[in-house]
C-alpha cells in the first residue's frame, strides 16, 4: 500500500494525515492534484490498510488516475467488497453491513434515518438483548439435562427460574422488534399502488393529484394512456410507487391491447389495487366484473375510488360494503384525497412516524418470525424439558443470523452482491 503511494506521489503519507500532493503517471507527467489519506491497519474502515485518494470528479481525469493504480497492481473492487471485509473483520455486524447498502438507496428520509440507526448499532443491540435473555435461560434449563442422576423437580425448576414469565417476557420483546421491523420495510420497500379502472374514469387525475403535479396526460379522450405511467410519492416517509395503467376494456388496437396487457402484468404485482369508478354511475357489472378477475388473497390491499364526487354533487367519505372499502373522492378539486392517504397508510400497517422503525430486509423478518414461533413452542413443551431446550436453541440461532453470527456463505455472497461497485 504505501509502496502504491510513493510510486503514484512520491512520497510515503502520515498515517491519518492530509497530504495535498499531485498524482503521476508512469512518466511522471502530472495526472491530477489532490488528498492522499492513508489508514493503517486495524484503525481502518475495514480493519486492513486503507490508502485513500482524492482527486477531482471529471470523469476522465478519475479514469486516468484509476488506470495508472491498475498499473501499479491495484485491482478494481467487487461489489460491497470494503463493507464485506469490514464485516469479517469485525468492524460491522451483518446488520450493520447490510445498513451502509441501504443508507445509500434510502428513497425518503424516513428511511435514511432507520438506516442510519442501524448503522449505529441499535438493531443489533435488540437482537443482542434478546440472544443474551435465550442464553441465560437456556443456561437455567439445560441444567437440569446435565445432571440426570440427581432426580431434579423439573416443575419446581421451572417455577424457581420463572421459565413461564421469562419466555412470555422474550417473545413479547420479538414481537416488539418484529413490529418496528415491519415498518422499516415498508420504509425500505415502500408499496406498489397500482390505479386501474374503465377508461376515462379520472385514473391519470388522480395520479396528478397524488403526486402534486402534471405526470400524466389528462383528457377527455377514453384511452388516453396506452402505457403505464410510474411516480413516487411520499406518505409519512413511505415510498409509494404509483403506477396509472391503460383503461381496461375490449381493445380498440393493436397499441391499446398491448397497454391493456401490462396493465394486468401490473395488476398482478400490486400491493394495493385502486380501482377508480365514476360516482354518478356506482360500481357498473362491467367494473364487477373487472374486479373478480383482480388477485385474491389477504396480501393484497383494495380500494374502491368513486371518483367525480363533485360532479355528481355527492359527500367525501369512506364506507365498508361486502369486505371492500369505498372512498368517494374527486382527483380534480382534491376533495376526499385525504381519505385515500389515510386508508393506504391502514392497508399498508403504518403505525405512528416510524421514528423507532428498523429498516429491516425480507431476512431479517423471516429469522424474525422463526425465532417467535419456536419461542412459542418452547412455552408448550415447558413440561418435556429436552424439547423446550431444543426449541430455545433454534430461537437463539434464528437471532444470530441477522447480525451474522451464525450465517451461510453463499447467504453472505448474495447480501454483498448487492452492494454498489466497491463499496
Amino acid at each position: 500500500m504505501l509502496g502504491l503511494a510513493v510510486k503514484l506521489c512520491g512520497l510515503e503519507p502520515q498515517p491519518r494525515f492530509a497530504t495535498l500532493t499531485t498524482f503521476r503517471d508512469a512518466d511522471g507527467q502530472p495526472v491530477d492534484q489532490g488528498i492522499l489519506l492513508y489508514f493503517p491497519a486495524p484503525r481502518s474502515f475495514t480493519g486492513e490498510d486503507v490508502l485513500e485518494l482524492h482527486g477531482h470528479g471529471g470523469p476522465v481525469v478519475l479514469r486516468m488516475l484509476l488506470q495508472r493504480c491498475l498499473e501499479l497492481g491495484a485491482r478494481l473492487a467487487e461489489p460491497g467488497e470494503f463493507t464485506r471485509r469490514a464485516f469479517f473483520n469485525d468492524k460491522l455486524d451483518l446488520v450493520q453491513a447490510e445498513a451502509v447498502a441501504d443508507l445509500i438507496d434510502a428513497s425518503t428520509t424516513q428511511a435514511a434515518r432507520s438506516a442510519l440507526r442501524s448503522l449505529t448499532g441499535e438493531f443489533s443491540s435488540a437482537v443482542h438483548s434478546v440472544v443474551r435473555e435465550l442464553i441465560e435461560l437456556r443456561m437455567l434449563i439445560e441444567a437440569t439435562l446435565n445432571f440426570p442422576d440427581e432426580e431434579l423437580d423439573t416443575a419446581e425448576i421451572l417455577r424457581s427460574t420463572n421459565a413461564a414469565n421469562r419466555l412470555a417476557q422474550l417473545r413479547a420483546r420479538v414481537t416488539d422488534i418484529r413490529v418496528r421491523a415491519r415498518q422499516g420495510s415498508l420504509l425500505r420497500d415502500g408499496l406498489a399502488v397500482v390505479l386501474t379502472g374503465a377508461p376515462n374514469v379520472g385514473k391519470s387525475s388522480l395520479l396528478n393529484r397524488l403526486a402534486g403535479e402534471e405526470c400524466a396526460i389528462v383528457t377527455d379522450v377514453a384511452g388516453t394512456t396506452r402505457d403505464a405511467v410510474r411516480e413516487t410519492i411520499q406518505l409519512e416517509g413511505i415510498p409509494l410507487h404509483i403506477i396509472d395503467t391503460a383503461g381496461l376494456r375490449e381493445p380498440g388496437d393493436v397499441v391499446e391491447k398491448l397497454g391493456i396487457e401490462r396493465t394486468w402484468r401490473e395488476i398482478e404485482k400490486a400491493d394495493v389495487i385502486v380501482q377508480l369508478v365514476d360516482a354518478q354511475l356506482g360500481l357498473t357489472a362491467e367494473d364487477e366484473q373487472m374486479a373478480k378477475q383482480f388477485p385474491a388473497g389477504h396480501t393484497v390491499g383494495r380500494i374502491v375510488v368513486h371518483n367525480k364526487c363533485d360532479l355528481g354533487k355527492l359527500p367525501a367519505e369512506r364506507r365498508e360494503k361486502d369486505g371492500d372499502v369505498h372512498l368517494w373522492l374527486s382527483a380534480l378539486t382534491g376533495e376526499g384525497i385525504v381519505l385515500l392517504h389515510d386508508e393506504l397508510l391502514r392497508i399498508a400497517g403504518w403505525q405512528g412516524h416510524g421514528e423507532d422503525a428498523i429498516l429491516a430486509r425480507e431476512r431479517h423478518l423471516g429469522a424474525l418470525a422463526a425465532a417467535d414461533c419456536h419461542l412459542a413452542q418452547a412455552s408448550v413443551e415447558l413440561s418435556r424439558i429436552e424439547l423446550c431446550a431444543e426449541e430455545l436453541r433454534l430461537a437463539q440461532e434464528a437471532m444470530n443470523s441477522i447480525t451474522g453470527e451464525f450465517t451461510p456463505d453463499d447467504l453472505l455472497g448474495e447480501i454483498f452482491s448487492r452492494f454498489c461497485i466497491g463499496k
